[in-house]
């Protein structure tokens, strides 16, 4: 399930060009054109978070032709728009069309950014998510692990952005079988999202649900039940009971958690 966040991971743009505070080309009216694209960029994400994948691709397309016009191809914000492009296709589950997309915003981001900055750690996470959601854990392993290194250097080591990565990770080896790897890792993204957030945040819960998973799936039953009873009580806390995103049922004696 953690994989699925790709598309709501890659739509990032919105308020952004807001807050855009660059010079155009020349003969460009920057408000006018600023107050465009901010339009452009809100309708494509308004139809795409809608459902209406049709009507929001040839409008995330307009919104990348007016991102390329005003900034030129390279710009950090035309990799933004990229990935948003990649979303439309992705949740329609048009990998092969999303992937070039996602291609060229780490190519942007890597050489408008330095190596090492937090956008080329993103767009390395929207391509991994790609690949791993279609099963290509060879292609998804590297790329992750870059992510990370990146995160742990700029961010620190006990950033959540870090939990996110090492979380990410592991279930590449959970959906391979590689539990003993998959596990340190969820435990140390467990430690630092408990330190980070809170011991009842939201992120907690899943990362307790993730680490149940690999328990359950060894036959870890024991191991599992109350790391499923706790992400359940902390979802109901948060949402309620009744919440339409939290969900449980037995499955050979423990409690598994379903967190939208």
């Amino acid at each position: 399930m953690l994989m699925h966040k790709v598309t709501a991971q890659l739509l990032v743009v919105i308020g952004a060009l807001a807050l855009l505070t660059v010079t155009l080309k020349p003969g460009v009216l920057i408000a006018q054109t600023m107050q465009d694209l901010q339009q452009v960029n809100n309708e494509a994400i308004r139809l795409f978070q809608q459902g209406h994948y049709a009507e929001a691709e040839p409008a995330m397309k307009h919104a990348l032709e007016m991102t390329e016009g005003a900034l030129g191809p390279d710009h950090p914000y035309v990799a933004i728009t990229l990935a948003n492009m990649a979303a439309v296709y992705s949740a329609q589950g048009r990998y092969a069309d999303a992937e070039p997309y996602l291609k060229r915003s780490l190519a942007i981001s890597e050489k408008a950014r330095c190596p090492d900055h937090p956008d080329v750690a993103m767009a390395l996470d929207s391509l991994a998510a790609l690949y791993g959601t279609q099963g290509r854990y060879a292609d998804a392993e590297p790329l992750y692990k870059r992510s990370l290194e990146i995160k742990e250097k700029v961010l620190g080591p006990d950033n959540p952005g870090v939990a996110m990565s090492l979380s990410s990770l592991a279930q590449i080896y959970n959906w391979q079988g590689r539990y003993a790897d998959a596990e340190p890792l969820l435990r140390r993204s467990l430690a630092i999202s408990e330190k980070a957030r809170g011991p009842d945040h939201p992120d907690v819960a899943m990362v307790l649900n993730s680490l149940a998973e690999i328990y359950r799936s060894q036959g870890r039953y024991g191991d599992a039940e109350p790391l499923y009873k706790r992400s359940l009580a902390i979802e109901e806390k948060v949402l309620g009971p009744d919440a339409s995103c939290t969900a449980w049922a037995t499955n050979a004696g423990t409690y598994r958690i379903v967190i939208c």
